[in-house]
């Protein structure tokens, strides 16, 4: 019981949500972080949003359309290994400012675009800005937040994330149907650079702009990929991220054609979708802080959850196609919350795995594999609906592959433990069958 009591204090002192330490971030830094991936996710989903009046002003395809939904994702994807060397090399406080005004500059400029190219190329250039967030994000808290705390730090995370969509299509989609969608990308491009001002401000202690580690301290890329879990968690990302993509590109697109909903009642439907993943993502992370406090196993808890929100969005999708438009709405809905369930964990397993040493490269090529279901999924979609006239195959292809990420988090992640990088083992070791580089116990 006193081993417990201290290892709370100490936990207390390091933790991201419990005041700066030696090792730790603020719950202030925290906050900022989250409202980042707010912004990110606004000014990404402005494009899907305003996807109808975009569609019918430039006359479009759905094909086209598809086309443009995934171009971010064209460098989204391969930039993460950029910004993840970025991430251990630099200071986290320059590269997301760096980060956030590339894709603050190229949402301005999408409101200027007069054709489908130029918008392309425009959403290649957000995509780069973007990639910065995510591998910054898993250093920070691989550093300051103890195991016990992850969760909860990523559910504030997966918060902002969810937000940025909710409040993205409900606010700004309003301002479009009175401004026009050029003016609200102008404007709200603007807005996110205010965002650098109190980032600025919260950083300057030690830790965020210390100099460049030894490189003793650098694991290189091929290193995390001799890691069977490293591809494990890859294949999970992508297959869980195929159907949240699906939604996040094509769910407003969706509510207008498919489900005739008025642009003003869809904004609405959409954003209370998106709400839902944003409450249940800070309280499912909770609920596994808890847990894993209590002494449950962190692999035991992180993959549970995993398997449970997988089953419960294929379920809801595979529903979804032939029902009811409310019976629809409802199962997106539960769809959203089973999210709640997924996203915090696929966070908070790379922070594990990597530690503060390599968790931003780990996060990085996770992430990588893991968007490229973000150019997969829109295109895919506009195909099919071109070909077929309807979104049932689209949904049944979202539920199967959502299947097959709770498959790929239970057995593809061998051992939620942290690589001892220092000591890993080949995953050719005959001395040591099974270990294949998870860390030796301490």
């Amino acid at each position: 019981m006193a081993n417990e009591t201290a290892a709370s204090a100490v936990s207390e002192r390091t933790s991201p949500l419990h005041g700066s330490a030696a090792r730790g971030i603020s719950t202030f830094i925290v906050l900022l972080v989250a409202l980042a991936v707010f912004i990110n996710y606004v000014d990404r989903g402005n494009l899907s949003t305003a996807a109808s009046l975009i569609q019918t002003e430039l006359r479009l395809s759905n094909t086209q359309m598809g086309w443009l939904l995934s171009a971010f994702f064209w460098s989204y994807a391969p930039a993460q290994l950029l910004s993840g060397w970025l991430a251990h090399r630099y200071p986290v406080r320059y590269v997301l400012v760096l980060g956030l005004a590339g894709w603050s500059l190229a949402t301005v400029l999408s409101g200027l675009a007069s054709g489908f190219a130029v918008l392309f190329a425009l959403r290649l250039l957000l995509g780069v800005g973007e990639s910065t967030f995510y591998p910054c994000n898993a250093k920070l808290l691989a550093e300051g937040a103890p195991e016990h705390r992850r969760g909860f730090a990523n559910g504030l995370v997966v918060t902002g994330q969810a937000l940025g969509p909710a409040v993205g299509t409900l606010f700004a989609g309003h301002l479009m149907a009175l401004f026009g969608w050029r003016a609200v990308f102008i404007g709200l491009g603007i807005i996110s650079l205010l965002w650098v001002v109190p980032w600025l401000l919260a950083t300057r202690h030690r830790q965020l702009q210390s100099p460049r580690s030894s490189s003793t301290e650098h694991v290189p890329y091929w290193q995390i990929l001799r890691q069977p879990s490293a591809w494990g968690s890859s294949a999970g990302s992508f297959l869980s991220f195929y159907a949240y993509y699906f939604l996040i590109t094509w769910l407003p697109l969706y509510l207008v054609k498919a489900r005739a909903l008025p642009f003003d009642r869809m904004v609405q439907v959409a954003a209370l979708i998106y709400c839902m993943h944003a409450i249940s993502s800070p309280l499912v992370g909770w609920l596994s802080d808890r847990l894993i406090f209590r002494g449950r196993s962190v692999e035991h808890v992180r993959k549970t959850m995993l398997v449970i929100g997988s089953l419960g969005v294929a379920v809801t999708l595979l529903l979804c196609a032939h029902a009811s438009t409310t019976t629809c709405i409802v199962l997106l809905l539960i769809a959203a919350l089973s999210y709640g369930f997924v996203t915090p964990q696929i966070f908070a397993i790379p922070q594990t795995l990597g530690g503060p040493r390599a968790a931003g490269k780990w996060m990085a090529l996770q992430n990588m594999v893991g968007n490229f279901a973000g150019i997969v999924a829109p295109i895919v979609t506009g195909f099919v609906v071109d070909q077929t006239g309807e979104y049932f195959v689209v949904f049944a292809l979202s539920s199967v592959t959502s299947v097959l990420a709770g498959v790929a988090w239970a057995f593809g992640v061998r051992r939620v433990t942290p690589v001892d990088w220092d000591h890993t083992y080949s995953t050719r070791s005959s001395d040591n069958p099974g270990t294949e580089g998870i860390a030796k116990s301490r």
